[in-house]
């Protein structure tokens, strides 16, 4: 089930606001938990298990880490033992059938490559699971009494397939002290509705034009340019799309979950890209494990070797194939070299000069992760630059077919749009009714598509 279907808008989303608002408020976690339970059961039942695994695992684990909050070798045992069972489930489920395909690759091994299905959202909440342990034992947050309640934070289904990433002790405070109102119910609309229109409208016929060209065996300078383009829009939409779903939802039941993105792409650095791509993936990152390293106060050398862990781990942690490694690679190699000498060169810049660099440092990123296939993802690149003839049929049609979506997509990457209909809502009666059919036409346009279309999965969720 996704957030961006028939199904989920008109039947699930209101039989669980309507469940969680009837019954008495002591219950609105439990409600939460077994609505939360039926969603992620919903398209695949089996993986269900492996999630209240996790939630009763962990729960006891934070009951035995208070326990032994002044014994520091006890707690330390139960620390490693709970993060390595959390990351060893992890990596099986992602990374065993690369690990064995690899070995047949290199060593000849001959082995069987195990065919293990990735649970969908897994690497968002055993990350959020780690987080608990791990905010438990630092003492940073008090351990979760309740397993229903802590069954709420890792299950919660509006951020549950494709996160954001939920800090437990940003959220232990909201378990039981939230408040709803209609102010935040409005909002929480509104967000839904803007995520939806990204999603439906934006991303999914981006990816028409990414799909038809991105394969393309030779490609031309302009179709290569097409093709990471449409894709570059594409995967932010679909991503930021559902996040504002994510925390649109979140607010229809009281909470405030975190913010993901803050225009990436206006970004003048990869450095700053990643201060507002995917926000919650970077913070735990540089939490969890950046620092825990020695972060940057400590040599160059291990600086850059901390860096280079955390980004070839950031993009491992995106899916089981080797270009991920290649695409955090790439990241990290970049923001080592603004860290040791290119800022002060880009600070000395013209300001189009750095959002320039930045952009299309996202741009060739993005090329790297699309492609499974490295060395498909190089000619792509070389094409990019200079190593293919300069236009073909294929990119001509698709240049003048899809060029209105790119221009409306690089408009609705920027802050501009959003700050129009913010004025326009405060332009008096009249400004707030234009507002408000503005946002009925878009939802009538996002059902219209999604009745014509019923294949629109996200991106992200199978990460």
């Amino acid at each position: 089930m996704t957030f961006s279907s028939i199904f989920f808008i008109f039947i699930f989303l209101w039989i669980s606001l309507a469940v969680y608002y009837i019954v008495p408020r002591r219950y609105r976690n439990l409600a939460l938990l077994v609505m939360s339970l039926v969603f992620y059961a919903w398209g695949e039942p089996s993986a269900v298990f492996l999630m209240v695994f996790t939630i009763v695992f962990d729960y006891a684990a934070g009951r035995l880490l208070q326990r032994y909050s002044g014994n520091g070798r006890a707690a330390k045992a139960v620390l490693a033992v709970c993060v390595c069972v959390n990351i060893g489930m992890l990596c099986f489920f992602k990374y065993a059938g690369l690990l064995v395909s690899t070995a047949n690759s290199v060593l000849g091994a001959g082995l069987d490559v195990p065919e293990v299905p990735l649970p969908v959202g897994i690497s968002f909440y055993m990350f959020e699971s780690v987080s608990y342990v791990v905010d438990v034992y630092r003492g940073d947050a008090p351990a979760q009494g309740s397993v229903i309640n802590f069954g709420t934070y890792l299950s919660l289904y509006p951020h549950l397939v494709a996160g954001p990433i939920i800090r437990y002790r940003d959220m232990e405070p909201q378990l039981l002290g939230r408040r709803e109102t209609l102010r935040k119910f409005s909002e929480g609309g509104e967000r839904f509705l803007r995520g939806l229109f990204k999603k439906v409208l934006l991303a999914n016929n981006l990816a028409v034009i990414a799909d038809k060209v991105k394969y393309f065996g030779d490609p031309s300078f302009l179709s290569a340019w097409l093709a990471a383009l449409a894709f570059t829009f594409q995967i932010y939409f679909d991503f930021s799309g559902y996040s504002d779903m994510a925390i649109g939802l979140g607010k229809m039941f009281g909470f405030d979950l975190p913010e993901n993105f803050n225009y990436p792409y206006a970004a003048r650095s990869a450095s700053e890209f990643w201060r507002r791509w995917h926000m919650t993936l970077g913070n735990w990152f540089k939490e969890y494990l950046y620092f825990p390293l020695g972060g940057s106060r400590c040599s160059k050398v291990k600086m850059v070797r901390n860096l280079a862990i955390v980004w070839v781990l950031t993009g491992m942690w995106h899916g089981g194939s080797w270009n991920f490694a290649v695409w955090g690679a790439y990241w990290g190699l970049l923001i080592i070299c603004e860290k040791l000498f290119l800022q002060k060169r880009l600070d000395a810049a013209p300001r189009f000069l750095q959002w320039l660099y930045g952009f299309t440092a996202a741009v060739v990123g993005w090329v790297f992760f699309s492609h499974t296939d490295i060395a498909s993802a190089a000619v792509n690149v070389a094409a990019m630059f200079g190593g293919a003839r300069f236009a073909d049929k294929l990119g001509l049609y698709t240049l003048v077919t899809g060029a209105p979506l790119l221009a409306a997509a690089a408009l609705f990457s920027t802050p501009l749009p959003a700050k129009l209909f913010g004025k326009l809502r405060s332009c008096g009666t009249w400004g707030r009714v234009v507002w408000c059919v503005c946002y009925g036409c878009l939802f009538v346009l996002c059902v219209a598509a999604l009745a014509n279309n019923s294949y629109n999965p996200f991106l992200y969720a199978k990460f």
